[in-house]
């Protein structure tokens, strides 16, 4: 199998073949480019270390991003490559981040470290693709499957979990049954991911092509990440003017505004504060008075929490808190 490794990451390949040294393209850059996508960001891995990475390429070109974990990232031709040595990982105490690494000198050992079996792939063009879990066949049957023992890389690291959702809100796949049960029993483990990273993973799942799909079969992760959107699961309407129950109703009013991300997460917590003001009358019908307002003050204790910036926090409160308004003529 032949990939177009870009330019700038072919030649930096090219270089560190001829000082004697293995080296792929890895990760996001060979998924995507197996599935037909535009890469964005092409990663490398490489069996030099990273002093003999910045003496190759001289300390002008090079950026020290994590000498302590193998990383080095090389400016070339205007783009970034982030460089990283192979290496497997010890225990990860905080739940995120490894206590320590060793740099080893096969690539194979390199990729089992890694979170999906899609992302655990490596190519150059001598060698061709380097595939020793069986991603390629996963990416053809639409399939997110954990390296080795789910279990331990969910406990290694949490925020797998919530890169898991938005992977199969991006690219459309099922998350295979030992995977996603090894997500689930992990879940309180979410609370050692840092709340920007959060927020990025959970935006890039609202803005994702399947994102209606994605809530509604994973609403329990989302509700692990976002307690305070857990009442609206199963909170029926009770209400001429609605099909859905609320959570049901948000996931397709999601799906039904453009991919961005402030509108789609003012959609996501417009609604978010009926369960608080639903009142049921003589007649068994539904209301929920207030809920803009209830809405608003619901969203405006989670966006900090989430560390949304001042602009984007205001743009979507004030879309929540007007959403309910009738439209003028």
């Amino acid at each position: 199998m032949k990939l177009t490794l870009d330019p700038g990451a072919a030649a930096l390949l090219d270089a560190l073949h001829t000082a004697g040294y293995a080296a792929y393209a890895v990760g996001g850059c060979v998924r995507d480019s197996l599935l037909g996508r535009t890469a964005h960001d092409w990663d490398l891995c490489t069996s030099a270390l990273p002093q003999q990475v910045m003496e190759l390429f001289g300390t002008e070109q090079c950026i020290p991003t994590g000498l302590q974990h193998g990383t080095v990232t090389i400016k070339y031709g205007g783009q970034l490559y982030e460089t990283t040595t192979f290496r497997t990982e010890g225990s990860y105490t905080d739940g995120r981040h490894p206590d320590e690494v060793q740099f080893v000198p096969d690539v194979r050992e390199d990729l089992a470290r890694r979170d999906f079996t899609i992302n655990a792939m490596a190519y150059n063009e001598a060698e061709g693709l380097v595939d020793p879990f069986g991603g390629q066949a996963d990416l053809q049957n639409g399939l997110l499957r954990a390296v080795g023992e789910p279990q331990q890389r969910f406990t290694e690291d949490a925020l797998r979990i919530l890169r898991g959702v938005r992977f199969a809100s991006e690219l459309g796949f099922s998350i295979e049954d030992n995977t996603a049960a090894a997500m689930r029993r992990q879940l309180v483990r979410l609370s050692c991911v840092a709340a920007e990273r959060v927020r990025e993973e959970l935006t890039r799942l609202l803005c994702g092509r399947w994102a209606q799909r994605t809530l509604l079969k994973y609403n329990d992760i989302i509700g692990a990440a976002l307690p305070e959107l857990v009442p609206m699961f199963g909170c029926t309407q009770d209400n001429p003017h609605h099909c859905y129950d609320v959570w049901g109703h948000t996931v397709r009013a999601v799906g039904q505004v453009p991919s961005d991300p402030c509108l789609r997460w003012a959609m996501l917590l417009h609604d978010s504060g009926k369960p608080a003001c639903k009142t049921v009358d003589e007649q068994g019908i539904g209301h929920f008075r207030g809920h803009p307002k209830q809405s608003r003050a619901l969203a405006a204790t989670l966006l900090p929490r989430l560390r949304f910036s001042k602009q984007d926090t205001e743009h979507i409160l004030l879309l929540v808190e007007q959403h309910d308004r009738p439209l003028g003529d």
